[in-house]
């Protein structure tokens, strides 16, 4: 049972698709990450996005901010690096889910507006993602080649 579980986990098709998808994902996550967590790329770190989550009702901002930044960072380097492609897809869906309906719904569709446009992109991309698994050319099919 446990064997089965890891290899539904690290299983993948193995077209070439995903990989389209996974690595311009995985830099986008991850510089959105590296903004929130580190302040870099002129984002505000832990504590002004704790402070901005605080003020939008998301409390505790400062845990808030830590759970959004590190989810997108760390998940953004797994699909990368096509590693738990499937787990972390789910957790970045989840993520952009919460960005959509705490801050983007209220100001429309276009993102010019600060709108929910870019947020629904990365969404459907980690929901494809966490169907078909990170696809050929990942760390994920050579685990499942390994394990079988």
């Amino acid at each position: 049972m446990r064997t089965s579980t890891i290899q539904k986990a690290f299983s993948t098709n193995r077209s070439l698709a995903p990989l389209a998808l996974r690595i311009p994902a995985g830099i986008i996550f991850m510089a959105h990450g590296a903004q929130k967590l580190f302040g870099w790329f002129g984002g505000y770190g832990l504590e002004g996005t704790g402070q901005w989550m605080a003020s939008i009702g998301m409390e505790p901002g400062y845990l808030m901010a830590l759970a959004a930044g590190s989810a997108e960072f760390f998940g953004g380097l797994a699909l990368l690096i096509g590693l738990l492609t499937r787990p972390a897809a789910l957790v970045l869906a989840v993520t952009m889910l919460v960005a959509i309906f705490s801050v983007h719904i209220t100001n429309g569709l276009f993102m010019s507006n600060n709108g929910y446009e870019f947020a629904l992109s990365l969404l459907a991309i980690s929901v494809s993602l966490a169907i078909t698994g990170a696809g050929r050319l990942s760390l994920d099919q050579n685990l499942v080649s390994k394990l079988r």
